[in-house]
């Protein structure tokens, strides 16, 4: 008889041992292996002490430590550039390293985000302004501020509902109307996922970004527009075969390397694994359609059982996160939380 496929014995040898060491440098990993690999409960001890590691060593007070009084990083206004020392890469970064959303630090950056990166019209812009709208931007700050917290915050509410309707186009004139603010603009000179710096094609990276703030709506939450938006969102990210990265593109022959370069923490730049797990987020974990991007993932695997560090930011930060082509706790963690996904226990 044969032995059950598991995402357990899809692995070289059992890494978890490792991801659930006490490590001050990267407390997050063990908090985020007992919440989503171990399946601790909220109310778990270990979980709660794990938490609580997070906001003490690593990577989060290093990101506070550079914070302004005001609430800024760097300088005041919106905070873009320079990547990734600036406001709003900060604001990405503590959601995607487990900062706790109840820290005032915290809370005073995200309101601080809200004045100086929310437009007039209601979505999230690199400078402010309405024409500053980018759809990876605007996924990554609503997938963040949904992680601290700020779900039930009418301006976040009003950010997602905006961005879901520049993917329909329901409600969005077309980028040449006069006088009108919720139109399209060079950036994002039309629906779907179509993007200026990708020579007005639509783009991947802003698909997979789009939707992975999307899918943290809760089903109860979602809106018409949310509804259409995801909708459109599988349909463009599912024409195209994720484990190619072949979705279109507006320079060169080939997609970006990014696409196959796993790193953390995530920036603009989508890879297969974010993809993988935002898929498997709207409830496409075991698509058949996936089964070659999860053995590229499988590929990847090292005889322990553990991922390398293929792409991080690299003294651009105000934190460190591992090492370049060793062995990476977090890119570990990802490629778990995908298999646990695609595989039964």
């Amino acid at each position: 008889m044969s032995e059950k496929v598991t995402w357990k014995n899809k692995l070289r040898a059992d890494p978890i041992p490792w991801l659930l060491e006490t490590d001050l440098s990267q407390p997050a990993v063990r908090y985020f292996t007992l919440r989503d690999i171990i399946g601790c409960g909220q109310n778990d001890a270990a979980l709660k002490e794990a938490k609580a590691s997070i906001m003490l060593s690593g990577p989060v007070p290093s990101i506070l430590a550079a914070q302004s009084s005001e609430g800024y990083w760097l300088h005041p206004g919106a905070g873009y550039s320079p990547k990734y020392q600036s406001t709003v890469w900060q604001i990405v970064f503590l959601a995607q390293l487990g900062a706790d959303k109840s820290d005032g630090r915290v809370k005073k950056g995200c309101n601080y985000l809200f004045e100086y990166n929310q437009s007039k019209a209601g979505w999230f812009s690199y400078n402010g302004t309405p024409s500053g709208f980018i759809h990876c931007l605007a996924g990554n700050l609503e997938a963040a501020l949904i992680d601290l917290g700020w779900l039930e915050d009418e301006r976040l509410q009003t950010a997602i509902e905006k961005h879901a309707r520049f993917i329909t186009g329901d409600g969005i004139a077309d980028s040449a109307a006069a006088g009108v603010t919720d139109r399209y603009y060079a950036y994002t000179p039309g629906p779907m996922f179509n993007c200026g710096p990708n020579g007005g094609l639509p783009c991947g990276w802003g698909a997979v970004k789009s939707l992975n703030a999307l899918s943290r709506v809760p089903p109860s939450k979602r809106t018409p527009a949310v509804i259409r938006a995801l909708d459109r969102g599988l349909d463009f990210l599912f024409r195209y075969n994720p484990a190619a990265a072949d979705y279109p593109f507006g320079t060169g022959s080939r997609p970006s390397s990014s696409w196959f370069s796993f790193g953390y923490p995530l920036g603009y730049a989508a890879d297969i694994l974010q993809t993988l797990d935002v898929l498997s987020a709207l409830g496409y974990a075991r698509d058949p359609r996936l089964a070659e991007a999860i053995d590229l993932v499988l590929s990847k695997q090292d005889p322990k059982g553990r991922w390398p560090m293929e792409c991080r930011f690299t003294g651009k930060t105000w934190m460190d996160i591992e090492k370049n082509r060793h062995s990476s706790k977090w890119i570990t963690l990802r490629a778990l939380r995908v298999l646990k996904a695609a595989f039964p226990e």
